[in-house]
């Protein structure tokens, strides 16, 4: 699975770099990271002020592609944006500096640590962002820091995943030798550690709260109360399987071996994570569920293979509906659709019970949904990598571009493959993605950091299992430090 700015993805995704800088003012800082958002505020696109921009993002678009493509911009729309036109509005939220040492390289490098790699979530009114052993949390409204934790771990662990859930914060850290992983409960008001709990290494908490947490662990998912620590219940599951969660329901597959096997998923346990009443989701008679694992919505789970996409109930396990050559991208909680990428690059909303298509991105010859990586309202984020980066937002509905963001160079965009979270909130239209807009006149050599592999068959660019990010091979370009890394904040 290839990177969406450096997380894990499906091979048939592609990134490519596209356009040049777009100079921008320096903001005016606010308290001690936050500052305003220098793209400017929201102006309506019928304010004569606007049309002097209205122009530059008119003539830019008559050069440049909807999905970017490798080098220099050019070429013509694809099908699905002809004529389309991008108002003079911003869906810059705010901005605000990142602590620590960063790195910016093109293509799938983009901004990162320059040590460890980064992990980000965002909910519950926060925005979290991990690497090393530090956490650290924004408001997600205005972007003001609120409080910066370092976890208590042996040596050698690192985090290697962040979620944000109403009123608390969880951290998975891995320790020395990738094999135990811990779950950390932190305050997502005051960033105190609340409590610590054993984990699987691709599993950790599916369901918080400020009272309780739900971990998948070794061998069983547990409910635990984050007061006094205790379990409030505890079901038995399988080692090493994939499992996705849908709302309050969590299914857990059963395939001899796990994800680490070749085994097929014959039966899934389904567990409410409310109140940890289990039943078994038996495959169709005579039959077992048609690859992995890969998205649950709306009370239907979709597995993946070579074949391609394959719709259960989550009912009764009856087959639903099958699209061929087809990969999983995730789901849109709030449109209440799937999303899936064709061998021909068209990004398609499926409805998840039946399989009718209700929203698509046209493929191109120029890479198809190539720059898409979230599908939030029916809007489409996509990003430009590189120095001249631009991010844009992509309605299927009216079917053309409604906003962009220039000047955000070296983008990097985070996702958690379980479809809990990462840079974009899994309810909500907030999306944050870490950028460089200075470089250091020191070069920081290419970037290493531990990478670990998702527990299924890579399924999405929109979202998908624990969050991972893919490090640059040893054949990467070199990466420069960053003099100012940023994280921005946007409204899909």
């Amino acid at each position: 699975m290839k990177s969406k700015r450096g997380t894990a993805q499906p091979a048939q995704v592609r990134r490519h770099p596209a356009g040049g800088r777009v100079p921008r003012a320096r903001p005016v800082r606010r308290g001690r990271f936050a500052r305003r958002g220098r793209f400017g505020r929201v102006r309506s696109p019928r304010t004569r002020s606007a049309w002097p921009r209205r122009l530059v993002l008119a003539a830019a678009l008559l050069a440049v592609v909807f999905f970017p493509v490798p080098g220099p911009a050019s070429g013509q729309p694809p099908a699905a944006c002809h004529g389309c036109r991008v108002p003079a509005a911003s869906a810059d939220r705010w901005v605000s500096a990142l602590p620590g040492a960063w790195t910016a390289g093109d293509g799938a490098a983009g901004t990162m640590p320059l040590s460890a790699q980064a992990y980000v979530a965002v909910g519950g009114g926060v925005a979290a962002v991990g690497a090393g052993l530090t956490v650290t949390g924004y408001g997600l409204r205005d972007g003001e820091s609120l409080w910066q934790s370092t976890l208590n771990a042996p040596a050698g662990s690192s985090i290697m995943s962040v979620r944000a859930w109403p009123g608390v914060v969880t951290a998975g850290i891995i320790a020395r030798g990738g094999r135990t992983r811990t779950e950390v409960v932190i305050d997502a008001a005051t960033g105190a550690v609340l409590r610590q709990y054993p984990a699987a290494v691709f599993g950790g908490a599916v369901a918080a709260s400020a009272a309780t947490t739900v971990v998948v662990g070794p061998a069983s998912v547990t409910s635990y109360d984050n007061g006094n620590g205790r379990v409030r219940w505890r079901r038995p599951a399988g080692v090493g399987q994939t499992w996705r969660a849908d709302g309050d329901i969590l299914y857990v597959a059963e395939s001899a071996g796990g994800y680490l096997g070749s085994a097929p998923v014959t039966s899934l346990r389904v567990i409410n994570l409310e109140t940890g009443a289990e039943r078994t989701l038996h495959s169709p008679p005579g039959d077992a569920f048609s690859g992995t694992l890969a998205v649950a919505a709306d009370s239907a789970v979709l597995f993946t293979s070579a074949a391609g996409v394959t719709a259960y109930s989550g009912s009764t396990g009856e087959m639903l509906w099958s699209m061929p050559d087809a990969v999983p991208e995730g789901a849109d909680p709030s449109g209440g659709l799937v999303y899936l990428t064709s061998a021909g690059g068209a990004l398609t909303g499926v409805n998840p019970l039946t399989g009718t298509v209700k929203a698509s991105v046209p493929g191109s010859t120029a890479g198809g949904s190539a720059g898409i990586y979230v599908v939030r309202g029916g809007v489409a984020l996509g990003i430009d990598s590189g120095q001249g980066g631009e991010a844009w937002g992509y309605s299927l509905a009216a079917g053309r571009v409604t906003w962009t963001v220039a000047g955000l160079p070296w983008p990097h965009f985070f996702s958690d493959l379980s479809g809990l979270g990462g840079s974009a909130a899994v309810s909500g239209n907030v999306a944050v993605i870490a950028v460089c807009p200075h470089l250091s006149h020191s070069p920081a050599g290419p970037a290493s950091p531990t990478t670990s592999a998702p527990p299924a068959t890579p399924t999405s660019a929109v979202t998908g299992s624990p969050s991972v990010t893919a490090s640059p091979t040893a054949s990467a370009p070199p990466v420069h430090l960053c003099a100012d890394p940023e994280l921005v904040a946007l409204n899909v």
